[in-house]
């Protein structure tokens, strides 16, 4: 029997759910919550989501059950998922378990249950911020919460036969950016966040996505102020963007909730048009900030914010979306085809 138990932020407001019996242990993470109303699988394995409790906008999760070929990477990295009702009967021809197994089988909680639309409504208002799942509240809530560095710990090459090699800075990459990569015949050398570059033969770099304050990152900015005083091609997706941004000269803030979900709208301020896009963030670049030969690429419909940038000269373009999409729509893959013809 499953039993009662509160997510309770690190305010003090409480939001009442139950946990499933094999959950021993009070849970922390930063509270977010994701728009998307499929990709429950994809989502879950993004590294990006790493020390956070996950909540899901959509009121039913797990009706399509789980597939292995739709993981991100080797396993969950959300600390904890949030939900209003799951499904138990699921049905689809290429998955092998239930929602709730895999969760289980991966030792990662599910508080469900849960008013999720007043969750949400909260965080809008007070903004993204520190929680406990627990079934019984503290005294006194303390919570603490470390950036995760998320990366490989020796270098990884695919497709060894390409004939131009991209080298992607690990900070923790969806699985989709290699498979995107090698699917245009490229080699794909994926190295740890910290790794030296200036004894290696390149074509391009790719800059991936990962989880936390991008100002952490301090080896992985050391490196990019170095590429960019080159001319080879640098492309940034998400906190590699930030990352990006940072090197450059200009300053990160947080923003308020983040974006999480799969249908952001963004434009290109340089033709105008605009595109769908899938988003796991919750930093962006200060506009204003920008140093001289940087401009905005893309912006955010809905608040302004920037989505990308690009250098006025050299072939250094980044952009706070994911192109690769897994989940989301894929309007944007053509930024990969850009990167390409760049190398």
């Amino acid at each position: 029997m499953p039993k009662k138990a509160k997510l309770i932020l690190s305010d003090g407001k409480e939001f009442a759910g139950v946990l499933p019996k094999w959950v021993n242990s009070d849970i922390t993470g930063e509270v977010v919550f994701n728009t998307g109303m499929t990709g429950y699988v994809e989502s879950l394995t993004d590294p990006s989501y790493s020390e956070q409790i996950l909540v899901f906008t959509y009121p039913l999760i797990g009706n399509y059950g789980v597939h292995k070929d739709k993981w991100e990477s080797g396993k969950i990295h959300a600390k904890a998922v949030v939900i209003s009702s799951q499904m138990d009967d699921w049905s689809h021809p290429l998955s092998d378990k239930s929602f709730r197994q895999w969760l289980m089988d991966q030792n990662v909680p599910i508080l469900s249950s849960v008013d999720t639309r007043a969750l949400t409504q909260y965080l809008r208002e007070k903004g993204a911020m520190p929680g406990l799942i627990a079934t019984k509240a503290p005294n006194k809530l303390k919570i603490n919460l470390k950036t995760p560095l998320v990366s490989i710990a020796e270098p990884e090459v695919f497709n060894p036969k390409g004939k131009k090699t991209v080298v992607l800075i690990d900070c923790g990459a969806k699985d989709n950016i290699v498979r995107s990569l090698v699917g245009m015949g490229l080699r794909v050398k994926k190295v740890p966040y910290d790794y030296d570059l200036s004894k290696e033969e390149y074509d391009g770099v790719m800059l991936s996505n990962g989880p936390g304050d991008p100002t952490d990152y301090k080896p992985t900015i050391k490196i990019i102020k170095k590429l960019l005083k080159q001319d080879k091609p640098v492309f940034g997706i998400c906190l590699g963007s930030q990352l990006m941004g940072l090197a450059a000269g200009a300053k990160t803030y947080k923003l308020k909730f983040g974006h999480r979900g799969h249908n952001q709208p963004c434009m290109d301020v340089t033709n105008q048009k605009c595109f769908i896009t899938s988003q796991n963030h919750g930093y962006a670049i200060k506009e204003k900030s920008l140093p001289k030969n940087w401009n905005t690429l893309f912006k955010n419909l809905n608040d302004d914010s920037i989505e990308g940038i690009y250098h006025t000269s050299k072939p250094f373009f980044s952009v706070q979306f994911h192109p690769e999409a897994c989940p989301g729509p894929t309007d944007t893959q053509y930024l990969f085809e850009r990167f390409y013809k760049s190398l």
